[in-house]
């Protein structure tokens, strides 16, 4: 007997979990439900553009969507387009694998001014998301990143690249005149805790260091590794890899390249302040520890004509014109 399975969701996820199945010793016939009109979900849409050796792994998942026990059905939304209820009704088994399309409030004030926006909503324009639109007006000059991980990475490279840049990598038209019209100089990242913590991947991090027109700072200041750091850092590789490049970079001067990117550790996004739409943003010195965790310290400094932020929120500061919308 056949086992019919429906699986709500074509991101990896989706696809890992129907490539398992047809390796199992299970008959079964998968039917993979995708909201949008194409496949591969975050590796398409979340991954940014100048990664393109990430972006191979889509090779992977289309061998899985050839495999005759596997159909592909695009532009099939549940909730609206079918019920759980339903799928429930035809299928023997329902997997919903839909990842997290929305970003985290950071539950602090200020974060719903204009001007303070999801990193996810700044990765679905540059990666050409059918929800997306295709202008973002990119007037800041000092923009804020709060995270320390890839999505971060990625948005500060993006914003601190220039365009012509970019135009190796697969970006469509609408978003290089997007990019090459952007007048950001400088973008801060924030990371709340040590450097030892920090979750982008080795390679990504010292790609950075890469571009002709990027200078990567790393503020000395929130720079702390303490026993505890240490002892992560013996479990982790990737995290011994990470702080091993940061730590070449400590309190390295600018060469003149015409973009920065500054990283700062052991600082905290408390405050987006302004008048209808993001101005200031401040943050709070933290303080390790000892046991992986860090506590609220003192206040330390408010960034003010920049912009910032995610986790993924990003938050640009125009004086009082918006950011990327």
């Amino acid at each position: 007997m056949t086992l019919r399975v429906a699986i709500v969701g074509g991101g990896p996820a989706g696809i890992y979990a129907a490539d398992q199945l047809v390796k199992s010793e299970v008959d079964v016939s998968i039917d993979i439900l995708e909201r949008l009109p194409a496949p591969f979900g975050l590796v398409r849409y979340g991954v940014a553009p100048d990664h393109p050796r990430i972006k191979e792994i889509i090779k992977a998942l289309q061998r899985v969507l050839l495999h005759p026990e596997v159909r592909l059905l695009g532009n099939v939304d549940l909730g609206d387009d079918i019920k759980l209820e339903e799928l429930r009704e035809f299928y023997d088994a329902v997997i919903v694998a839909t990842g997290a399309r929305a970003d985290r409030d950071l539950g602090i004030p200020g974060e719903d001014l204009r001007g303070s926006y999801g990193a996810a909503d700044f990765v679905s324009w540059y990666d050409s998301h059918p929800d997306a639109p295709t202008t973002r007006p990119l007037e800041a000059e000092h923009v804020a990143v709060l995270g320390a991980g890839n999505v971060a990475l990625d948005v500060a490279g993006v914003l601190a690249k220039t365009g012509d840049e970019m135009l190796t990598t697969d970006i469509p038209a609408h978003v290089y005149e997007g990019l090459k019209a952007k007048r950001a100089t400088d973008v801060h990242v924030f990371a709340r805790r040590g450097p030892a913590y920090a979750k982008f991947s080795p390679l990504e991090l010292r790609e950075l260091a890469h571009s002709p027109n990027v200078d990567v700072i790393v503020h000395p200041e929130g720079f702390e590794v303490d026993d505890a750091s240490m002892a992560h850092i013996a479990k982790n590789k990737q995290a011994k890899m990470v702080l091993d490049t940061l730590s070449n970079w400590v309190g390295r001067e600018p060469t003149g390249k015409p973009h920065r990117i500054h990283l700062h550790f052991l600082e905290q996004p408390v405050e987006i302040t302004g008048d209808g739409a993001v101005e200031t943003l401040r943050t709070e010195r933290t303080r390790l520890v000892g046991d992986d965790s860090v506590r609220r310290h003192r206040p330390d400094h408010r960034l003010g004509r920049p912009g910032r932020l995610p986790r993924r929120r990003l938050s640009q500061h125009l004086g009082r014109r918006p950011a990327v919308r």
